[in-house]
């Protein structure tokens, strides 16, 4: 009789945007009954996705958290940039990958939906096709920042258009001036050369800052009245779209 085990599956499971009501049925179920969890998070941080799971991991769930090497330390262009993030990714998937070939399942805590600008995505492309890999969706953390503003972000036959903040100025310039409806992620110290394309594209007026989405300390404001704030790098302006309505 054989005695080699299945694999396990690697769980990419979606938490939204960051209130735990807000998690689907699915990945409710996974998070509670998953003996691994892993999950990404700044060096010296308890890391936002954990946080979401707070009280709902089981009895002596092992965790392994994944600590970024680099944040902002390093410029996005640098090539040591993209060295060092790949090496560990890398590393992350290569445990993921020995603990499936010995039969366990881990569930990996993902913000927003892990197929949306996600860490998770750099795991995945490493771990599959070779290794079972299950995607659990998710409510996006960008629909829970319009949500909070209170608006229909689109109408009719607008075009949203997500941008990253991380973006250059001229760039960002040309994105915003032809969109219909506007998002833009990553913002943090990129807020002011933001704020600076808004204005350019005549986009500024109608833009919101909100932070913490659908979280205890949400903030959700006009852009202009936030004047020298400094905010998190999760945080996200919304241009609402204005397109047709009956």
């Amino acid at each position: 009789m054989s005695t080699l085990k299945h694999p396990g599956t690697i769980h990419g499971v979606g938490l939204g945007p960051g209130d735990a009501d807000l998690m689907s049925v699915r990945a409710d179920r996974l998070v509670r009954g998953a003996r691994h969890v892993a999950f990404f998070r700044k060096k010296g941080r308890p890391g936002q996705a954990r946080r979401i799971v707070e009280g709902m991991l089981a009895e002596g769930a092992v965790e392994f958290p994944m600590e970024y090497p680099v944040t902002t330390e390093i410029p996005l262009h640098d090539p040591e940039y993209n060295r060092i993030l790949s090496a560990f990714y890398a590393e992350c998937a290569a445990h993921l990958r020995a603990l499936a070939e010995r039969g366990e399942d881990v569930v990996v805590l993902c913000e927003g939906d892990p197929f949306f600008y996600g860490s998770f995505m750099h795991l995945y492309t490493r771990l599959s096709p070779g290794v079972p890999v299950e995607v659990v969706p998710a409510i996006t953390g960008m629909s829970g920042a319009w949500t909070a503003t209170g608006q229909p972000v689109t109408w009719g036959d607008d075009v949203l258009t997500v941008l990253m903040g991380t973006l250059g100025e001229d760039e960002l310039v040309r994105h915003m001036a032809s969109a219909d409806a506007l998002v833009v992620m990553k913002i943090g110290r990129n807020i002011d050369k933001v704020r600076r394309a808004l204005e350019r594209a005549g986009r500024l007026s109608a833009a919101w800052l909100v932070e913490y989405a659908t979280m205890p300390n949400q903030s959700v404001m006009p852009l202009t009245q936030a004047c020298e704030r400094v905010t998190p790098y999760f945080s996200i302006i919304i241009v609402h779209g204005q397109g047709r309505r009956p």
